[in-house]
């Protein structure tokens, strides 16, 4: 049997506080998301090692003990941030290997992270 994803878009009409909220739900993923994009950027400058997917998700949970900001949110929502990570890289150095001329993975401001996942 097949596996079939889905991919299902809500629009919400949240009050201000849940708005405020959900703001900063999203400021977390974003700087999640530049964080894990900065520490692969280091790695490769400094030892030209590369870090993957599995590696930064162990990584999470430490940021998980750490900063107690992001203990309210879903662990598996976290993962996606970092997958998106890992798309982009995949993305990017595919169009490498064909010869083109990709542009690298890009720090997200908020204009350029429109939202968060759940598996």
């Amino acid at each position: 049997m097949a596996l079939v994803m889905r991919r299902v878009t809500l629009k919400l009409y949240p009050s201000a506080t849940q708005a405020t909220e959900m703001e900063r739900v999203c400021d977390l993923h974003r700087a999640l998301y530049n964080a894990a994009l900065q520490e692969r950027i280091d790695a490769w400058r400094l030892s030209k090692t590369s870090i993957g997917y599995a590696a930064q998700c162990k990584s999470v949970t430490q940021i998980r003990r750490d900063d107690t900001a992001y203990l309210g949110l879903n662990a598996q929502s976290l993962q996606v941030t970092l997958k998106r990570l890992d798309m982009a890289f995949s993305h990017f150095f595919r169009r490498v290997k064909a010869g083109e001329t990709p542009g690298f993975p890009r720090y997200k401001g908020r204009d350029r992270f429109p939202g968060w996942g759940y598996m």
